[in-house]
């Protein structure tokens, strides 16, 4: 049976978040994915990745669409315009988001003339499994709702009438006329105070103008804020920042690289507090900072690639009896538990050096870099999984990232004790790769038995781990303007004979590392081509996905990418300079 509210190309969704879930939002006013009561939890609204559950609003006249996001916040605006005039539906998720409820609010508004709107709120917990088990009207007009494991509560649809596809209604509104609707969800009983739609509304505007700084020493000041606001929407109030709100948005059509991204990964998060840093943004930095501290001090040498944002191991992965979004099919869960990706502790000192420059890392922190240095000098001889998390081998890499990270916390706190051991560490390990790595063209190679390059190659040099004018630095970033580059897009490397595009998309965190590594050379007009081109890679709510399908324009993979947002943040900050 065909959906009422088919999925769309991902470059139409805007995201709506507060910090503890997310919910992705298409054209047609119809938000087709929302987990509660937090990001790895079931999906409530499932409709994206071919399951039940949707909560729209929906212009009942013939209509093209349109929208923006508020400056700085997460508070999205759909935009219609019909053939009597114009109308807005304002929409956000109260933030900062209570761990226990979310509340999503919806203010519709006839801009220009009258407006007539249809609304559908049809839940079905369990990944769209379970439909509705009771609703109930109560004499002041708000609706009960169950499904699942999940209570529901709704104000402003009093009139709404109960029917195979949920509860529906029409709303008529005159020029200039609102009208609210309020929607609450919780995994237990709801409590008895109801939220007023306009004290919301004023706490959430009030905390997105807290939670995202002016960033005027940026460029393209309004991308960067909202790159921050789509970070602090991804991060809750422990600090765990998810990698993206979404599951098993394929990469490829048909290729089965389909992978669940609700979950902090410790390199995305050390990204996010190092592009925080760049930009002075400490709130964001002293979040990674934390969580990444209480990993490592709870895991040491064993610490995972990924988390749940309470901090705990990952579900194993399992796929679901969906159709998937088009293309792909569904699964959530993550490997990556079961993997060793060494580059995570290199990571995490570049981030603990960041916070040591903005004088932010306390006793506790300290001992959190000690375990990592630790676990380097123990395992960095080990094969691993790696940045792009393929087979165990010895990724070039993972050794240099540490050299990074080990150089950048020697430099940043030269009198610590831990300095000498760092900076011996450091050149341990690049002699030793350098023995095995390099290419005979001079560039680094993946790994000592592959000589092809790999983009991820470029970021050890942009962190420190060798000057920008090593001769292994420049030829390195030559061989991959060279293999991997077209139009100032950047991809991972080559998976086989194939044409680059034949193979994925254009990998957008590589492209702002480019950036960057044009920046460290001097090369400023190169370094403002590559970031201006990977700066437009997004959707019309100015989202990126981790990939960019140059031919078809069209982004690719889950939805919005941290680490992408965390580059792009990071890199409007440096070119500032």
């Amino acid at each position: 049976m065909r959906s009422a509210f088919p999925p769309h190309a991902l470059h139409d969704y805007a995201l709506l978040a507060d910090g503890e879930r997310g919910a992705l939002i298409g054209p047609d006013g119809a938000i087709s994915w929302m987990c509660a009561p937090t990001w790895h939890d079931e999906a409530v609204f499932a409709t994206l990745v071919g399951g039940a559950g949707v909560y729209a609003v929906t212009p009942a006249e013939r209509h093209v669409f349109g929208g923006y996001y508020e400056e700085g916040t997460l508070i999205w605006r759909s935009r219609w315009v019909t053939d009597d005039g114009i109308v807005e539906c304002r929409e956000a998720l109260a933030h900062p988001g209570d761990p226990d409820r979310l509340v999503l609010l919806r203010q519709l508004r006839a801009v220009d003339g009258p407006a007539r709107l249809s609304v559908v709120l049809d839940p079905h917990s369990g990944y769209g499994g379970k439909p509705i088990d009771s609703a109930r009207r109560g004499d002041d007009g708000v609706w009960e709702l169950r499904t699942g494991d999940h209570r529901l509560r709704w104000q402003g649809a009093g009139h709404a009438v109960p029917g195979e596809q949920g509860l529906t209604a029409e709303i008529t509104l005159k020029p200039g006329e609102r009208h609210d609707l309020v929607l609450e969800c919780a995994a237990a009983e709801l409590p008895h105070d109801l939220p007023r739609a306009e004290e919301t509304w004023a706490a959430t505007e009030a905390s997105w103008r807290r939670a995202v700084p002016a960033l005027t020493n940026t460029v393209a000041v309004a991308d960067a804020r909202r790159a921050h606001a789509v970070m602090r929407g991804l991060t809750t109030r422990g600090g765990g920042m998810v990698a993206a709100a979404t599951t098993s948005l394929p990469e490829r059509a048909e290729e089965g690289r389909n992978y669940d991204y609700r979950y902090v990964w410790i390199r995305d998060e050390s990204f996010a507090g190092q592009a925080a840093a760049a930009a002075g943004a400490h709130d964001l930095l002293d979040d990674a900072v934390r969580f990444v501290t209480a990993r490592l001090l709870a895991d040491g040498p064993r610490l995972a690639p990924a988390y749940t944002v309470h901090g705990n191991p990952v579900p194993g992965q399992r796929d679901l009896d969906l159709p998937g979004y088009p293309g792909g099919f569904d699964r959530v869960g993550n490997r990556a538990r079961e993997q060793f990706q060494l580059d995570c502790f290199g990571e995490a000192l570049l981030l603990f050096a960041a916070a040591v420059r903005h004088d932010r890392l306390d006793a506790d922190h300290w001992k959190a870099v000690a375990v990592a240095v630790q676990a380097i000098g123990e395992r960095w001889r080990e094969p691993d999984a790696g940045i792009w998390e393929l087979d165990g081998r010895l990724w070039t890499h993972s050794r240099l990232i540490c050299v990074a990270g080990l150089r950048a916390v020697a430099d940043a706190a030269p009198r610590h004790p831990l300095a000498g051991t760092c900076t011996r560490l450091a050149e341990t390990i690049l002699t030793a790769t350098a023995r095995t790595c390099v290419h005979p063209d001079g560039h680094w190679q993946r790994t000592p038995d592959d000589q092809a390059v790999d983009a991820a190659l470029l970021l050890p040099a942009v962190r420190g781990a060798l000057p920008a004018a090593d001769v292994r630095t420049r030829a390195t970033l030559d061989a991959c303007r060279r293999e991997l580059a077209q139009d100032y897009f950047m991809y991972r490397f080559r998976h086989d004979d194939r044409p680059l595009e034949e193979t994925e998309g254009a990998f957008l965190l590589c492209g702002f590392v480019m950036a960057l590594a044009e920046h460290g050379q001097g090369r400023a007009v190169e370094a403002y081509r590559w970031f201006e081109r990977n700066r437009g890679a997004c959707g019309g709510p100015g989202l990126y996905a981790e990939e960019f399908d140059v031919a078809q324009r069209q982004l690719r993979g889950n939805l919005p990418q941290a680490f992408v947002h965390a580059l792009l943040l990071e890199s409007a900050a440096r070119l500032s300079d």
